[in-house]
């Protein structure tokens, strides 16, 4: 089984677009989700991606995804996308071992900034850089799926 082991933060300044490596468009949506999974969609550049999440809250989640042609992902987006899609900016950040992606979202969520990192294990140790502050893994409000029916332009504090 295919897992991902992730970690969500908000960032406590700009410090980090110094560090930056590298970055790519996403736009994002969602075939549908239930209590068990979400089906994405999503395009970065010429590429395109079918993803299949579990639902579960926390760091540790079943993931799988599969390169899809962009032509097919593009007519899945327009024709059976749930909601409005998600577009956003991703920057790569490398720090030790690890790579930080912060994501700057547009749209209804224009104005969200988070970072994440991927681990191999959930106690696996890393170098936390001074511009990370709350950790927001178990909140499911960042989660992107989320972002669709409760955009950050709706979020009352």
């Amino acid at each position: 089984m295919a897992q991902e082991i992730e970690r969500k933060f908000l960032l406590t300044s700009d410090a980090w677009r110094s560090e930056v490596d590298g970055s790519c468009r996403y736009v994002q949506g969602y075939l549908g989700s239930s209590e068990k999974v979400s089906i994405r969609i999503r395009t970065s550049g010429e590429k395109a991606f079918l993803n299949f999440k579990s639902a579960t809250l926390g760091i540790s989640r079943s993931e799988y995804e599969y390169e899809i042609p962009l032509a097919d992902a593009d007519e899945m987006l327009a024709s059976f996308s749930d909601g409005p899609l998600i577009e956003k900016v991703r920057y790569f950040v490398q720090r030790g071992h690890h790579t930080w992606e912060i994501d700057l979202f547009e749209g209804d969520n224009a104005g969200l900034v988070v970072a994440e990192i991927e681990l191999q294990h959930e106690n696996e140790p890393f170098e936390k850089p001074a511009w990370i502050g709350e950790e927001v893994s178990d909140d499911p409000r960042y989660y992107n799926v989320s972002l669709v029916t409760h955009p950050f332009c709706e979020w009352n504090g």
